[in-house]
């Protein structure tokens, strides 16, 4: 299907394709943005890869793409619990937030033209500032605990995510079939 540029607003909410995917990209892909989320930080050299929020951009996507606001609901809790479980953090964290933002994304899919790349540019940036700001406000009023949001560190890294995002979202756009 070719990307639409010039629309960036849904009219009716029952123009939108419905997409489907092989069975496999819904368990295959989460479980690669999961076990690259987990291990490879574990090298020395590729320490930085923690900061890259994968199972916040597969969320965002099959969010996005589902237009269903449940299912967002349901790729957020499954992909934050997961994460959270293969964490040192507590348990329940990452899936509210990832939770919360999978529901934010399916209610956007459903409004704009996702298919765009700056639309899908801005809201990669946007929904990671919106999960650090969830789990530091988590942090603070729910574990009492101390947790520092540097605004510009987390600008930069917003950034880094939203290209990674932009990239990976157009490679599992090739995964999909068109109803």
């Amino acid at each position: 299907m070719p990307y639409k540029t010039e629309r960036l607003l849904v009219d009716d909410a029952r123009q939108l394709q419905s997409v489907k995917y092989p069975f496999w990209v819904y368990f295959a892909v989460p479980l690669g943005a999961l076990l690259i989320q987990v291990y490879l930080p574990l090298f020395q050299t590729l320490r930085f890869v923690s900061r890259i929020e994968l199972p916040l951009l597969v969320t965002i996507y099959f969010a996005l793409m589902s237009h269903s606001q449940i299912r967002g609901l349901s790729i957020g809790i499954a992909l934050g619990l997961a994460q959270d479980s293969f964490s040192r953090y507590y348990i329940g964290m990452f899936g509210i937030c990832k939770t919360i933002s999978g529901y934010f994304a399916a209610s956007i899919g459903m409004q704009f033209d996702v298919e765009n790349s700056m639309v899908r540019l801005v809201i990669c940036f946007v929904f990671y500032l919106f999960h650090q700001f969830l789990y530091w406000v988590l942090q603070r009023a729910l574990l009492d605990q101390p947790f520092a949001f540097d605004i510009v560190p987390e600008l930069i890294l917003a950034g880094v995510n939203a290209l990674i995002g932009v990239v990976l979202f157009r490679a599992l756009d090739n995964l999909r079939r068109y109803e």
